[in-house]
């Protein structure tokens, strides 16, 4: 998919409908798509929420994973599906986040960019790196808190966007994995929506008294700009890309 599509036409097709404001905090931009049904696995539906309370010293570190599958279509009429010959095309699917200190930093973690964040220094989260196929087994990209630095931590945003390929949700199928020691796993699985959304917010981690209040919204945007402003993060983002603004 081009970037000019996603920052032009698909703006302009998922914006026709959408004249309500988000409600995520004091955020002023337009609301995203939600699809209907269940996000299997995490919470039953969107806007609900898990918390886990603080430990007593401290979270060891959070990891944050995504796994897809590559798009498999089958090939040919009925011989050939009976024979599973079939044929890969490649979806590159990435891992994001929209972060906020506490000290009033914020930013953005995403391979498209090279933004990859720090595990040490501010914003003590760190990116994996850039899995372009999802071919291989297990998680396909990871993001890791430094659990001891989570009272630095306001609030973060989860987010896949969909870079190479068609936005086919249904078929790529990303599974995302909040892995919080000492408690149980939660994953994520966005209800099926194909359309010209390419950028889904999956969940957000707010920092609640040293606690971990996360919330599921599923919800489909047209692009990172979009995604920000709905969720008033005050980002600014030129094809896709968060510029340089002094806030991280």
């Amino acid at each position: 998919m081009s970037r000019d599509k996603l920052s032009t036409d698909s703006l302009a097709e998922a914006s026709r409908e959408r004249a309500k404001f988000s409600g995520h905090g004091n955020a002023l931009g337009a609301a995203g798509y939600t699809a209907e049904g269940e996000a299997a696995g995490l919470l039953s539906g969107a806007n609900e929420i898990a918390v886990i309370n603080p430990q007593t010293h401290g979270f060891q570190d959070i990891r944050i994973a995504v796994s897809w599958n590559n798009v498999v279509a089958q090939k040919g009429g009925f011989l050939h599906r009976l024979l599973c010959r079939v044929e890969k095309r490649g979806v590159d699917l990435d891992l994001g986040c929209l972060y906020e200190l506490q000290d009033g930093s914020r930013g953005a973690l995403q391979a498209f960019g090279d933004m990859y964040g720090a595990y040490n220094d501010p914003p003590y989260i760190r990116l994996s790196g850039d899995e372009r196929t999802g071919d291989r087994e297990g998680d396909d990209e990871y993001i890791t808190i430094h659990g001891q630095k989570w009272p630095l931590i306001k609030r973060l945003l989860l987010y896949v966007y969909i870079y190479g390929g068609v936005p086919a949700w249904a078929e790529v199928r990303p599974q995302v994995r909040i892995a919080v020691p000492g408690e149980e796993p939660l994953t994520v699985v966005p209800s099926a929506h194909d359309s010209v959304l390419a950028v889904c917010a999956l969940a957000s981690l707010e920092n609640v008294r040293d606690g971990i209040k996360i919330t599921n919204h599923t919800e489909y945007f047209p692009g990172h700009a979009e995604m920000d402003r709905a969720f008033g993060f005050g980002g600014r983002w030129e094809d896709g890309i968060k510029q340089k603004d002094g806030q991280g």
